[in-house]
């Protein structure tokens, strides 16, 4: 049985950056990753520019100034500054010719006729930010592999790229599969229960940058299955929750065979979700969750976060892992790597991790009130308090 970190190694091994779109630019963009380097059109600021409210002055002069203009943002005056004179200037002004400094208006006095006094020395370029100093023409500002913030959207519209080449976003399909399984917006009878997974995964997927889409409920039954993930394979991923393991009714293997599917690995030493399938054709990533919630919320933050990440071109792909110490005493039983529900707490000391009683991969309610999970060894150990453990942080 592979380890977390073989299974992990090999998910990277066979996942694949995904081809670029260009988008227009808007909001949507926010995340996505940079396919083409971005260069600037023009430079920035375009002028030397007044950077406080003030007067634009020769920073030679000496003496009184005769106040001969004003000038706002978005007007220019092309009529140099002569010697003793200044322009009355607004932030983010263009400075006339010959001026080569703004005083603030708090460091000057009205003087009669027309005229200002200054408080200090003027030095050259003082409250000015010049021309280009941001970025020149034809100078990489936006380099590939980027991941776009609101910032470098921004830039974008600085730079006049209205629309820009970007990776695509992996279109991940979720089917799920049990005769036990409702949809939410109907009322289990029987041994029935609603479908969780889909939605949950779902959000995951969004957090992760792809693109979810809901195939519905599959009944155990070998047509109806084939037919729905002939359907999913046509997308860069496919999600399946349950009937991954070694039951009578577990034949998700046997259909992903059928259709082509090379599987790369089945089983995972982890607790909970070790029933855990890997597979892929050549357009598209399988992954086979366990049909219990925790087990498929856990699965998919270690494996099949780490694909979409690649696919989306992201560098650090790697799980979110960090060392916490144990608030109190815990003991820990179990024959494999458990990943269990904990509260993390940030302090002047460093960071500590509290486990949460927990009832086992069907009790995504405790989760609903945890931060993340510790990680324990497997076997039987008694932990104690302050000691150091892995603690794995999903996306938020």
């Amino acid at each position: 049985m592979l380890t977390v970190q073989a299974a992990q190694a090999l998910v990277l091994r066979h996942s694949r950056i995904l081809p670029s779109e260009v988008v227009a630019l808007n909001a949507d963009l926010l995340d996505r990753v940079l396919a083409e380097d971005v260069v600037s059109d023009l430079d920035s600021p375009p002028f030397d520019k007044a950077m406080v409210d003030g007067y634009a002055v020769r920073s030679g002069d000496v003496g009184a100034r005769r106040v001969v203009g004003e000038i706002t943002a978005g007007v220019q005056s092309l009529k140099p500054l002569a010697v003793g004179e200044a322009v009355r200037i607004m932030t983010g002004a263009p400075l006339p010719p010959e001026a080569d400094a703004v005083v603030m208006q708090e460091r000057v006095q009205a003087l009669d006729g027309g005229h200002i006094r200054i408080f200090e020395a003027v030095r050259p370029g003082q409250n000015v930010m010049p021309r280009g100093q941001e970025m020149r023409t034809g100078e990489t500002v936006l380099q590939r592999g980027r991941v776009l913030g609101p910032q470098h959207l921004g830039i974008l519209a600085t730079v006049g790229k209205s629309h820009v080449a970007v990776v695509r976003q992996p279109r991940v399909a979720i089917l799920s599969t049990g005769d036990e399984l409702v949809e939410p917006d109907q009322h289990p009878v029987g041994a029935q229960i609603r479908n969780s997974n889909a939605v949950m995964l779902a959000g995951q997927i969004v957090r992760a940058g792809g693109v979810p889409l809901l195939l519905g409920i599959c009944r155990d039954d070998v047509d109806a299955l084939r037919k729905m993930v002939r359907d999913g394979l046509e997308h860069d991923v496919l999600l399946l929750t349950g009937g991954v393991s070694v039951g009578k009714l577990d034949l998700v293997p046997g259909v992903l065979g059928e259709l082509g599917v090379e599987p790369i690995f089945h089983r995972v030493a982890m607790k909970p979700g070790k029933p855990l399938f890997f597979g892929k054709t050549p357009t598209c990533l399988v992954f086979g969750l366990p049909g219990n919630p925790v087990s498929a919320l856990v699965g998919f933050e270690l494996f099949v976060r780490i694909a979409l990440q690649v696919q989306r071109g992201i560098a650090d792909v790697m799980p979110r892992m960090e060392l916490a110490r144990l608030e109190t005493s815990w003991r820990h039983s179990s024959d494999r790597p458990t990943y269990h529900p904990c509260r993390v707490r940030q302090t002047p000391g460093g960071q500590f991790v509290q486990p949460l009683p927990w009832f086992g991969s069907p009790d995504l309610r405790t989760v609903c009130e945890a931060d993340g999970f510790c990680v324990f060894d497997a076997g039987t150990r008694n932990y104690e308090a302050g000691e150091l453990v892995p603690v794995l942080l999903p996306d938020r």
